[in-house]
């Protein structure tokens, strides 16, 4: 079912989105051109739960979607960083929190159709305190945080927009057993 890349040129290229317009054969023969693949960089996610069980989101404008979310916090991944030391970078930096339990829950394309990038999600648990922040220049946030019944408040009302991280959320609520969900 693979396809073949026989072309394939950038037609817009910035420091954070570059696009490029490939021609694809098929295996059975067809030509598809051009199939607009979009690159953009790498990220990294962390549920942060604290030592007395509080989750800890990031609120924040995102321009693109034009109003205001709840969010993971989480980031670009750096070159050469690995995405634990990302996550855990960006945990740090967007929240001041510390955690020497992280663990990783998993990797996602965040839309193969057109993105080549990765997701990479951890969890930090009996995380506390310890920083100031460290914003980037161009970077808002509110740091809050909820307990556990807040937290699926949060869930079921859909106040948590970023349709990506929902599966890492809900991996997490799994692996701490704030779901009681039989399979």
């Amino acid at each position: 079912m693979d396809w073949k890349t026989l072309e394939s040129k950038y037609v817009y290229h910035d420091r954070w989105l570059k696009a490029r317009a490939d021609k694809c054969e098929l295996p059975d023969g067809r030509i598809m051109e051009p199939y607009y693949v979009i690159e953009v960089p790498n990220w990294t996610n962390m549920v942060i739960i604290t030592k007395d069980e509080r989750i800890v989101l990031v609120r924040q404008f995102r321009q693109a979607f034009g109003a205001t979310t709840l969010e993971l916090p989480g980031g670009i991944l750096e070159k050469g960083e690995t995405p634990k030391a990302s996550a855990i970078r960006e945990m740090q930096e967007e929240t001041g929190y510390v955690s020497d339990d992280v663990e990783f829950l998993m990797q996602i394309s965040p839309n193969p159709a057109l993105n080549n990038n990765t997701a990479y999600f951890f969890l930090a648990k009996n995380a506390e305190k310890l920083l100031h922040t460290s914003f980037d220049a161009f970077e808002d946030l509110k740091i809050e945080t909820y307990s556990k019944e807040e937290f699926k408040q949060l869930l079921i009302e859909g106040k948590l927009q970023h349709g990506v991280q929902q599966g890492a959320i809900y991996q997490a609520l799994i692996k701490l057993k704030w779901l009681n969900w039989e399979f």
